[in-house]
This record gives structure tokens, C-alpha cells and sequence, in this order.
């Protein structure tokens, strides 16, 4: 009987080493399987934020493709004000009886071009009793002024526009300082030395 014994030993290990190397082969084919469906989620998951990105630049395109192109527009704007300024304080010019009529030219053609800036999402940035932001706004100077609230804006030197979200141009501002604060200031670094 130990010979039957050692055969039904040897057929059990036979056996159960042929059932291993199946669930060796099942296991290995599991986990290929596991693999590939971690790379094909992995690869979905790219080319969808790849859309999401390519949407995006597509929409800013199409938001913000005139950036440039509104950016140097402001120019004629600029140079409009400027000149109605410029006739406006013109000894010369002030005595001529037509310079209404040419002025009044003047405001309707600055008047078309900011309707059309509105049109396309162009906003002037309001400086008037504002706080200085410096988001929207560049300190060019700061003016004493002990009637306003320390860093309040006094003076718009140039105008400043958003084009929709996004800061086309920042305003050109002088800021109120205090006084006082000047003198402590002087007076604090005297006493430093």
C-alpha cells in the first residue's frame, strides 16, 4: 500500500501543480486584463482633459483674439481726447466761430468709438472716488491731500479698460497721501540716524 500511497501522492502533486500553473496562467491574464483597462482609463482620461484644454483656448479665442487689436484702438481714442483738449485751449483756435461745430465733430466721432468698444465688451475702468487697486490701476504719482481718505484716487491722468474679464489697459491714477504722514515719516528716519 505504500506504493499506492506514493502513486496517489505523486498523482495529488501532479495534480495540484497542474492546477497552480493554470491559476498562474488565470492570474497573469487577470492582471493583464487590470493593466490594460488601467491604460485605457489612464488614456481617456488625457484625451478628455485635452478636449477640456482645447475648448478652453478655442472659447479664450474667441473671447480675447482682439486683445491686441483693442489694445492699440485705445490709442484713437486717446488721441481724440487729446485733441479736443489741445482745440479747446488754443488761443488761436478760440476765436474762430466754427471750432463749436468742429468740436462737436469731434464728441460724435469719440462717442461712435466708445459705443463700439461697448459693443465688444471694451469698459472704461471707473477711478472716480475709488480706492487704488492695483489690479486695475497704476500709481503714477501721490498728491497731499488731507480731504480724502489715504490712497483714494484724486486725478485720472489716463483712462483704464477691462475687455471683458481681463485688463486691457490699467488706469493711470495720482493717489491721495496725507499731510502729516510726510512729516512723521521724515521725522522718523531723523530719528534713526
Amino acid at each position: 500500500m505504500s506504493e499506492n500511497n506514493e502513486k496517489k501522492v505523486e498523482k495529488d502533486a501532479v495534480k495540484a501543480k497542474e492546477e497552480s500553473d493554470k491559476k498562474t496562467e488565470n492570474k497573469s491574464a487577470d492582471e493583464k486584463l487590470a493593466e490594460t483597462e488601467d491604460k485605457l482609463l489612464r488614456s481617456l482620461a488625457e484625451i478628455e482633459n485635452q478636449r477640456r484644454r482645447f475648448e478652453k483656448e478655442i472659447k479664450d479665442a474667441f473671447e480675447y483674439g482682439s486683445f491686441n487689436f483693442a489694445k492699440e484702438s485705445l490709442a484713437i481714442l486717446d488721441n481724440l481726447q487729446r485733441a479736443k483738449e489741445a482745440i479747446k485751449n488754443d488761443v488761436v483756435l478760440k476765436t474762430n466761430k466754427d471750432l463749436n461745430k468742429f468740436l462737436e465733430n469731434i464728441s460724435i466721432i469719440e462717442k461712435d468709438l466708445i459705443t463700439i468698444f461697448e459693443k465688444n465688451r471694451i469698459t472704461k475702468i471707473d477711478t472716480k472716488n475709488k480706492k487704488f487697486n492695483p489690479n486695475l490701476h497704476q500709481a503714477m504719482t501721490e498728491i497731499e491731500n488731507n480731504d480724502v481718505e489715504s490712497g483714494n484716487i484724486v486725478q485720472e491722468i489716463q483712462s483704464g479698460y477691462m475687455l471683458g474679464e481681463r485688463l486691457l489697459r490699467p488706469a493711470l491714477v495720482a493717489v491721495a497721501k496725507k499731510k502729516n504722514s510726510i512729516n512723521s515719516e521724515k521725522k522718523e528716519k531723523k530719528g534713526e540716524k
